[in-house]
C-alpha cells in the first residue's frame, strides 16, 4: 500500500512523522496547558517512546500521525492522524490530534480532522474511525461534532472517564487537497 507522506489543507500542510520532529513534539509534549487532555506531561524519554511506537506504526500499517505546519510560515501547529488503538474494549482506528494552545480557537483541529477523515475514508478505504476524549473537555467534543462525528458511549481510559465517538463510512469531509 502505498503511504500518504504529505497534504495539505487549505492552511495547514502535514508531513508524515518523522525522527527529526523530536523537538517539536517535546516542546508540545512539555507544554502543561496542551498535555492537560493529552496524558499529561512528557519528558524527553517519553517522547522518545511515543515518537518510535508512532514510527513504527508507519512501518507496520502505512498511515499514523502528521505534523501539520502553518502553510504560510512554516510553524508548527501540532500532530493528529489516524492510528490503531485498544480502546473502550475493542480495537479501532483512532483519529488522534493535538495542537499547540496558541492555534486553539482558530477552526484549525477540525481542519484537521476532516483531512484526515478524507484520507481515512477515501484513500484508506476505512469503514469507521473513533475519537475520544476526557469527558470535561468540551472544546475536543466540538471539534468531534463539527467533524461528524456521533457520541457513542463514555469509557474510561487511561484511568479517567472519557467520551468516545464514531464516524462510520464515506463521510462528508472536505478541505483537504490531493496528496503530494
Amino acid at each position: 500500500m502505498d503511504t500518504i507522506d504529505t497534504f495539505c489543507t487549505e492552511r495547514l500542510t502535514a508531513v508524515r512523522l518523522l525522527p527529526e520532529d523530536f523537538g517539536d513534539l517535546c516542546r508540545m509534549h512539555q507544554d502543561p496547558k496542551v498535555m492537560a487532555t493529552l496524558s499529561g506531561v512528557r519528558s524527553d524519554e517519553e517522547t522518545r517512546r511515543f515518537l518510535q511506537i508512532s514510527l513504527e506504526h508507519w512501518d507496520g500499517r502505512g498511515f499514523g500521525l502528521w505534523m501539520f505546519r502553518e502553510t504560510a510560515t512554516g510553524q508548527f501547529v501540532g500532530r493528529a492522524g489516524l492510528r490503531e488503538v485498544h480502546v473502550g474494549g475493542n480495537d479501532e482506528v483512532e483519529l488522534a490530534y493535538g495542537l499547540m494552545s496558541e492555534f486553539w480557537g482558530q477552526g484549525l483541529a477540525t481542519e484537521i480532522a476532516r483531512a484526515c477523515l478524507k484520507i481515512a475514508f477515501e484513500q484508506l478505504d476505512m469503514t469507521h474511525v473513533v475519537t475520544f476524549t476526557l469527558t470535561t473537555n468540551r472544546a475536543s467534543q466540538r471539534v468531534m461534532e463539527k467533524a461528524g462525528f456521533t457520541y457513542e458511549r463514555e469509557i474510561v481510559h487511561a484511568g479517567l472517564p472519557h467520551v468516545l465517538y464514531r464516524i462510520t463510512g464515506k463521510a462528508a469531509v472536505t478541505g483537504a487537497c490531493s496528496r503530494g
